[in-house]
């Protein structure tokens, strides 16, 4: 799909631009936000996808974009397109790459300190927005032309909407907030097209999981769930090295393995994170 500008000369501040898109994380808001922009209830016909990586998304989440979302924008002439974190090498950077490489002494995902407080997070901004903002910009999207970007938050979060950040070229709207679509509403929007609910959106070892999630993925995802044990070792093996307390992956305190329970009990869950549908891009 070809895409270009045609703003007036001299277009004034507010004046909407040509180049319309949406956000598309996956989860439940995002793609109700795709079945009205199919059924005209809403005007983007370009969805943008920030990949983290194959190697870090959960592969739930790829599958429902490869199997569902991408055929169902396909057939309703929505261009669906898969972004990803390049380097200036040409190379492709990935979040768990970026996580552990070697050399690397940073922490870019909110990890909880030894407190349970989670740390700053570098991943939402690095491998979402400025992934999308190097997009708009390569196709036209300017500080005198933004380009509007939609963002699936639900009336239920509305406080989110103030923690997005503006960048010159984009403007930022929320159009399920117009539409008062709470993300309960959701599901039935999606299972009006005939698609299946999507599930949570996230990176599988997103440290922001409720522990009822850690729960379920070692209940019925135990390959990943291993993996995120292994990942959380080797953090702090690295951090030991560097003489630096150690993090985790859950509020706890404590190494994943030993928080989760192995039965089938799940816990009870007060919040442990706020990762349960696309705390980055819903």
């Amino acid at each position: 799909m070809t895409i270009t500008t045609a703003a007036p000369a001299t277009p004034a501040p507010e004046t909407v631009p040509d180049l319309e898109t949406f956000s598309y994380g996956g989860g439940w808001q995002s793609t109700a936000a795709l079945v009205l922009a199919a059924r005209g209830e809403l005007p983007f016909r370009t969805f943008l996808f920030a990949n983290v990586s194959d190697d870090s998304e959960h592969p739930a989440t790829l599958r429902y974009l490869a199997e569902h979302a991408a055929p169902f924008a396909a057939a309703h002439g929505i261009a669906l397109h898969q972004l990803a974190r390049i380097r200036r090498d040409g190379s492709t950077e990935t979040l768990y790459g970026r996580l552990t490489k070697p050399e690397s002494r940073s922490l870019p995902i909110p990890v909880r300190m030894s407190n349970g407080a989670p740390g700053t997070r570098s991943c939402t901004a690095d491998f979402k927005i400025r992934v999308i903002g190097r997009w708009l910009k390569a196709h036209g999207a300017t500080a005198e032309h933004p380009a509007t970007i939609g963002i699936g938050i639900s009336l239920d979060e509305i406080e989110r909407a103030n923690n997005r950040r503006c960048e010159p070229h984009e403007r930022i709207v929320y159009p399920l907030l117009d539409l008062r679509i709470r993300r309960a509403d959701c599901p039935r929007i999606i299972r009006s097209a005939g698609l299946p609910v999507p599930p949570k959106s996230s990176c599988w070892f997103c440290p922001l999981h409720r522990l009822s999630a850690w729960t379920d993925m070692r209940r019925t995802e135990p390959e990943l769930f291993e993996r995120a044990c292994a990942l959380e070792a080797h953090l702090n093996a690295r951090r030991a090295d560097l003489g630096k307390d150690p993090v985790w992956l859950t509020r706890r305190g404590a190494p994943l393995a030993e928080v989760v329970p192995t039965d089938n009990v799940l816990p009870l869950d007060f919040g442990d994170g706020a990762c349960d549908s696309g705390w980055c891009f819903t």
